[in-house]
């Protein structure tokens, strides 16, 4: 390899270790079912032969193209905790066969849905492009295991005992914890504060289980209970549940998404393309912004976190995806959009460290010696270098500087030298000793 070879491809990667270390720009950025699931793409009903040719906007704000460089979700499955998923070709591949928690005769594993929202919910996280479709998932490598845990919300099946409640709710998450899910959303919310449901949200994460669970919409219509009031809604008021509000189509959480301390993160929830129970497309919450699809969101993201970081706890998931989240105070938690919208790419190359600024972090253990402060480290959130970043910069900086100055002294030192002998007498040719030169006179 020639001098000048070996320049150019040191050159190469430099460039590309730099590549590496800068990342890639961000872009910028009760119960169940949401009124409206049934809004239908240009007010018509959606149909087998429904097809939405654009790519959902919520990709775009949640950074799809650069998670899914470095992982689209393999190895993960997602239970959708829900009312089924139903049969559609987006979903064909990936949905493995779950349970029918519901005593209605149905299909016994989970794949039927009359209701739609949990087909929905299934398409938001691993729908494959099909012919004629623009609509894909977030982690559309992930698995499905649908856990149908109600039928619907029409009065006769309330009355029948299929609709929304907690039992159910809490066994569904514990038969998705035992199937291995890693990840479990829960798109259903209630006010109270079941100790069957606490017990399974505290079971599913004994065993490695996330669970995402919306955070309630005013219109609970869906809801086991009604009451539009802001509070605490469960199972994402419990310990450890990432608790989702609905990003409307201004770019904010609206008046539509229940607020409370059970809100951790926000994520796009109005205007969604998704899979349809019927086979085809369809656009649901065209009206306003909904939490059952936010949450969706969420648990997608999680699954593309969960994935690039298979060692890492349900815990370590979540503050990854809550400490990246974009918010306008870095260290301040909200009631209404929790530490903000999730981010999955800035989620997934978060390097964990002492001075992160917001949520408290599951990697760095406390010194017993350390006393609390109430102004956190000024230190941001980086793609690619630690929290000692700057020091290696500054570090990085004064190398190059000393680098510059010793080769200026070099060149400055070799042209004096020049000067000097074009200037002097010429000397008579050396002989006697060969290399040596004359002897020096006595």
């Amino acid at each position: 390899m020639t001098p000048r070879s070996r320049v150019a491809r040191l050159i190469v990667l430099a460039t590309t270790a730099a590549t590496l270390l800068i990342g890639v720009t961000s872009p910028a950025s009760a119960a169940g079912p949401a009124a409206g699931v049934r809004t239908a793409t240009s007010g018509n009903q959606c149909a087998a032969d429904t097809r939405i040719p654009e790519t959902p906007a919520a990709l775009t704000s949640l950074q799809s193209t650069a998670a899914w460089a470095l992982t689209r979700g393999s190895g993960i499955t997602v239970a959708v905790v829900d009312s089924g998923v139903a049969q559609n070709p987006h979903l064909d591949g990936v949905v493995v066969p779950g349970v029918n928690l519901v005593p209605d005769g149905s299909d016994a594993t989970g794949r039927t849905d009359d209701y739609a929202h949990g087909t929905v919910i299934a398409g938001q996280i691993a729908a494959q492009l099909i012919a004629g479709s623009g609509v894909q998932g977030l982690a559309p490598e992930a698995k499905i295991l649908p856990v149908r845990v109600y039928a619907g919300v029409e009065k006769q099946l309330v009355e029948a005992g299929f609709g929304p409640n907690t039992a159910r709710m809490a066994e569904g998450i514990r038969y998705a914890a035992d199937q291995g899910a890693q990840i479990i959303n829960v798109s259903i919310s209630t006010t109270e504060k079941n100790s069957a449901l606490a017990d399974a949200v505290a079971y599913a994460q004994q065993r490695g289980s996330l669970v995402v669970a919306s955070a309630g919409n005013r219109m609970n219509d869906d809801s086991p209970e009604q009451d539009d009031k802001d509070g605490t809604r469960y199972p994402a008021g419990f310990s450890g549940v990432v608790g989702v509000a609905a990003v409307g189509s201004g770019g904010v959480v609206t008046k539509a998404s229940i607020h409370g301390p059970h809100v951790s993160l926000s994520a796009p929830g109005q205007s969604i393309a998704s899979a349809w129970p019927l086979g085809g497309d369809c656009v649901v919450g065209a009206d306003e912004p909904a939490t059952s699809w936010a949450a969706a969101y969420v648990s997608a993201a999680a699954a593309l976190v969960a994935s690039a970081h298979p060692s890492e706890t349900p815990a370590q998931w979540a503050y990854r995806l809550e400490a990246t989240a974009v918010r306008a105070q870095p260290d301040v938690r909200s009631n209404i959009s929790g530490w903000g919208v999730v981010q999955p790419y800035d989620a997934i190359v978060m390097v964990p460290g002492t001075g992160l600024r917001g949520p408290k972090s599951p990697f760095v253990a406390a010194s017993p010696s350390a006393s609390p402060s109430a102004t956190p480290e000024a230190v941001s959130v980086v793609i690619g270098p630690g929290p000692d970043a700057a020091a290696i910069a500054t570090a990085t900086g004064i190398g190059v500087v000393g680098l510059i100055a010793l080769g200026a002294i070099g060149a400055l030192a070799i042209y004096v030298s020049r000067r000097r002998e074009e200037t002097a007498p010429p000397r008579a040719a050396p002989t006697g000793r060969g290399l040596y030169g004359p002897e020096d006179p006595e």
